[in-house]
């Protein structure tokens, strides 16, 4: 039976909108007083939780409240949620780098972070004397660091520079080397922040096997990142944050089903509010129907279409739409691109009709890039999306009952322009 390893209750933490500093004389007069009558803290009111898009009342704040969780050895744990919704606290917490306000935690074992990656190298320092500051940052004696140190190197790529002072090193191989570092390390549980948010996609499989063979070897992995992909790769149960308070916790396809349906928008249809623009600007994107009608559902099977309008203020060469389709994990379905094309200032359309490519149901998120040859004239990262859904009639096109066991087939888009 496997032993807990991590028990937290009841967790929160407060902070103070504002000036920071370690308190006031009213502030503290305050809470004496309403101690001595046996009251509630005045400046711990449960009611005022992490909600960024609206006025606090007083001047506190919860990032993290009433938080409970058991972990066992050999779990992974995924924390998801929006930005703001107190991963990154907690992960703090755990680390001891600041302390709770109310709650407990109970730790069997050593817990090592890779909350910021690199942090403590110093610039002047070759790589190899850096791996040695790095690890007793992290608190492993010099003889441990010695004996892993060829480990670390190779697993970093980084060997042809390890001699080299980390000032020349590109962002990429700092992150490579911090990471190589704190990841041969030996903790009963492992908690890692948002890391592979940067570095190639290489080292991001390579750092996901690392913390695979991590869980696997009996020892506890927590894991932030936006990447569900990553997280249900490789996370066996998950904890799902909003404005700081638990909204579940459980196996990770349960806990990734619930924040998926939570943030899935079905914003067909984007207007630009801002018609400042240098080269050109894009003024609207839509989802269509073949009829060329405003569409934010269709069905499996049905044609639909992304229409962008553009303006250019100056004549340009080669100028390409282009777009991308992502499913609710961040997968990269399909990337098209419109003919390129010379064209004079002025307003135009294009739409992109998909006739042919097949799409299992779901949430489809659309990605706009209005480009030359030479550079980018502007950009809309998942601002539109649509709903594909099913219509009880796939059966009449055997290619759709693949559908089922393929996800989607990939076709040519077809595009139709026109200058307004």
């Amino acid at each position: 039976m496997s032993k807990k390893v991590l028990e937290i209750e009841n967790l929160g933490k407060q902070y103070k909108l504002g000036q920071v500093g370690t308190g006031t004389l009213s502030h503290d007069l305050n809470r004496w007083w309403a101690k001595l009558r046996g009251k509630d803290d005045p400046f711990q009111k449960l009611g005022v939780e992490n909600d960024r898009t609206s006025e606090k009342s007083s001047g506190y704040v919860w990032a993290l409240q009433d938080v409970n969780l058991s972990l066992n050895e050999g779990d992974v744990l995924g924390v998801i949620g929006r930005n703001g919704a107190g991963k990154s606290t907690l992960l703090k917490l755990l680390s001891k780098i600041t302390s709770p306000t109310t709650g407990e935690i109970r730790v069997r074992g050593n817990i090592a972070s890779l909350l910021e990656v690199g942090t403590g190298f110093h610039p002047e320092l070759t790589g190899r004397e850096n791996v040695f500051l790095n690890g007793a940052i992290l608190g492993m004696n010099k003889d441990e660091i010695k004996s892993k140190l060829d480990q670390i190197v190779d697993f970093s790529g980084c060997a042809a520079f390890i001699d080299t002072p980390v000032k020349r090193y590109s962002s990429g191989m700092m992150v490579r080397l911090g990471f190589s570092v704190a990841a041969h390390m030996d903790p009963d549980i492992l908690v890692v922040d948002e890391v592979l948010a940067v570095g190639d996609i290489e080292f991001q499989q390579k750092c996901l096997g690392k913390m695979n063979e991590v869980s696997k070897s009996g020892r506890t992995v927590l894991f932030v990142s936006h990447n569900m992909q990553s997280v249900g790769k490789l996370c066996t149960k998950g904890l799902y944050l909003q404005n700081g308070k638990m909204v579940q916790t459980g196996g990770i396809d349960e806990v990734l089903s619930a924040y998926v349906t939570s943030t899935s928008s079905n914003n067909f249809s984007y207007k630009s509010e801002n018609n400042e623009s240098a080269e050109g600007k894009i003024l609207k994107a839509e989802i269509v129907n073949e009829a060329e009608e405003l569409k934010g559902e269709v069905g499996i099977g049905q044609q639909w279409g992304v229409r962008v309008t553009f303006q250019l203020n100056q004549d340009l060469k080669h100028v390409i739409l282009g777009s991308g389709l992502s499913g609710t994990m961040d997968e990269n379905i399909n990337t098209t691109w419109s003919s390129p094309r010379d064209l004079k200032a002025g307003v135009y359309q294009i739409i992109i009709h998909n006739k042919e490519i097949l799409f299992s149901g779901g949430t489809y998120y659309v990605t706009i890039g209005l480009s030359t040859f030479e550079r980018t004239i502007d950009y809309l990262e998942k601002e539109i999306s649509f709903v594909i859904v099913e219509t009880g009639r796939e059966e009449i096109d055997p290619r759709i009952l693949r559908l089922k066991g393929n996800g989607f087939i990939l076709n040519p888009f077809n595009e139709t322009f026109r200058k307004l």
